[in-house]
């Protein structure tokens, strides 16, 4: 049996971000080509298959599209298939990535009639950048000034008919101007463990590992709804079933596995139970204030609001409220605690109960 604890505790705390890290080098190698082959997001899919024929038919590019939603569901994965289905080139970067207006002018001056440009991160765009992808978005041209004081003068340099594709996991944080741009928006839902049952079997099969239906499952089940926490876990899976001397995962060996990464039913580890934990016997269920939690647990502020709330918020059981961070009824039962009869419930997203 695999017993390496250090190597374990080297990645524990980060295996089950949404954001992509080291652990998600082969992500490229199990995207869907295809929306045949995209599993989930049934409207989004349908939308946009209805808004890319009707294109191709007028001979037009694509009008641009906003995806948005939690990290790890697919934005870019849907920006490839995209450029795919139009028959186009992808270019790909991301807010922080562009610095200076120069560097988006370079970008957007290279790209060829149906081009897709894909920004990541789009809200992180500086605003002096942003201002110039404007009239890049409505009216094709870069306004260029050249000169300086009274004998400058502005150029405006046309450009070809592209198809911008931003991704957010901050939507509110565009501005109305960015935002009112583009014709097409796009939402993207959490996973059911369906579909992320699907997603699993896929990538398996991508990845030539042997996986019964009962263990795919047992890793959609902990995998906070979201595909890529789903492919990471199988591949960690994959690596304590072939050490434990299996060929197939299996769903007793996923548990196992899971087991060891400290990673329960419903997809919480250790840090997400230290934080239950804090809320409960140091404050009572609360309320606490973010610092003072953060304090006990020893995380950083912004890691706790950022990282570790969203799924506890979305299982039901802390609350925010004005006077601190609450825990509900649902995380009291989850931690083997009884509630007090003050505690309120919490609305647990239905795809925890599909």
């Amino acid at each position: 049996m695999f017993d390496d604890t250090d190597a374990l505790e080297e990645f524990g705390d980060r295996l089950l971000s949404s954001t992509k890290s080291e652990y998600d080098l082969e992500e490229n190698v199990l995207r869907p080509k295809t929306m045949e082959d995209y599993v989930g997001q049934d409207k989004v899919k349908h939308n946009l298959s209805v808004y890319m024929a009707a294109a191709r038919a007028r001979g037009e590019a694509l009008d641009h599209v906003l995806l948005y939603g939690p990290p790890g569901l697919g934005k870019t994965t849907l920006a490839h298939i995209i450029a795919n289905t139009m028959g186009a080139q992808i270019k790909l970067t991301s807010g922080p990535a562009v610095e200076r207006s120069g560097d988006l002018a370079a970008i957007l001056t290279n790209l060829n009639d149906g081009d897709v440009l894909f920004i990541d991160e789009i809200h992180r765009l500086n605003h002096t950048v942003e201002e110039i992808l404007y009239s890049a978005m409505e009216d094709y041209a870069l306004d260029i000034i050249v000169g300086k004081g009274p004998s400058a003068r502005s150029i405006r340099f046309p450009l070809k008919r592209f198809t911008l594709v931003g991704a957010t996991t901050r939507a509110g944080m565009l501005s109305a101007p960015l935002r009112d741009r583009f014709g097409i928006l796009c939402r993207l839902e959490m996973y059911l463990p369906s579909e992320l049952q699907r997603i699993v079997a896929r990538s398996a099969k991508t990845l030539g590992i042997a996986i019964e239906e009962e263990g795919s499952l047992e890793i959609a089940r902990r995998s906070r709804g979201t595909p890529r926490i789903a492919n990471r876990l199988l591949k960690r899976v994959r690596d304590f079933t072939a050490v434990s001397g299996g060929d197939t995962v299996t769903r007793d060996s996923a548990r196992a596995a899971l087991s060891r990464m400290e990673i329960d039913e419903l997809g919480l580890d250790e840090i997400d139970r230290s934080y239950l934990r804090a809320l409960i016997e140091k404050f009572r269920g609360g309320p606490a204030g973010l610092e003072t939690l953060a304090a006990t647990v020893n995380e950083d502020v912004n890691t706790i609001e950022d990282v570790y709330e969203p799924y506890l918020l979305q299982l039901g059981f802390i609350a925010r409220t004005p006077r601190g961070r609450v825990c509900l009824k649902g995380g009291y039962e989850h931690m083997g605690v009884t509630p007090p009869e003050s505690a309120e419930n919490g609305k647990q997203l239905s795809f925890f109960n599909d």
